[in-house]
């Protein structure tokens, strides 16, 4: 048996597969041509003709974003307690408690949006907001992006929205987060992804 020592100077030696895997996956394949397949539905679908760097073509196909965006905030109450909503998910056909979230409308930043959103849907507005990620829902065939955004310093005010009714406010203490994601009615994989990223950026200090 080696020692700890030995293995320690003999995985020095090795190369390392990831970084090699890095650096031979970082060339990005050729676009030659794009094309809109279903040119004014909801969710217009754009197929890529690609090549990759080892030569293979293939034709693929995305779900195309309007470029804006969407947002989705953590509002803190306070330095232990995040606002959530409970609404309704017609896709799962139930009601979701999550983050207030939305698409960014025309000519708004991310910042605009955020605030916008906070006051339709929770009553509220932050004196401080500040991006501190961006989610992917499905990059392999979706280029929709999600700004996390984290809004503190919160005042009482209200938006009308387009929501068919008025959404139930829960505040949730950030440490029963482990809690929230046992339970059956919060699902939503980037209300989990954004509670826990802003989870630890506030033990960090942010």
């Amino acid at each position: 048996m080696l020692s700890g020592s030995l293995v320690r100077d003999a995985c020095s030696r090795q190369p390392h597969p990831p970084d090699r895997y890095n650096r031979a996956m970082a060339k990005l394949p050729v676009i030659h041509e794009t094309r809109v397949v279903n040119e004014g539905g909801r969710f217009p679908v754009e197929q890529l003709d690609l090549e990759f760097s080892n030569g293979v073509r293939r034709t693929y196909e995305r779900m195309r974003g309007s470029g804006r965006g969407a947002v989705i905030v953590v509002p803190l109450l306070d330095a232990e307690t995040v606002l959530l909503v409970r609404e309704y998910a017609a896709g799962l056909h139930t009601y979701e408690l999550g983050l207030p979230k939305g698409r960014l409308e025309r000519g708004e930043d991310v910042i605009e949006g955020a605030n916008r959103e906070l006051k339709e849907e929770v009553g509220y507005g932050a004196r401080d907001l500040k991006i501190v990620h961006r989610l992917s829902l499905a990059p392999t065939y979706m280029s929709h992006v999600t700004h996390v955004v984290l809004a503190r310093d919160l005042y009482p005010e209200r938006l009308e929205g387009d929501e068919p009714e008025e959404l139930e406010v829960v505040p949730w203490k950030l440490d029963r987060l482990h809690e929230l994601v046992q339970r059956e009615d919060c699902t939503e994989g980037r209300s989990i992804a954004a509670l826990f990223i802003a989870r630890e950026l506030l033990r960090g200090g942010a």
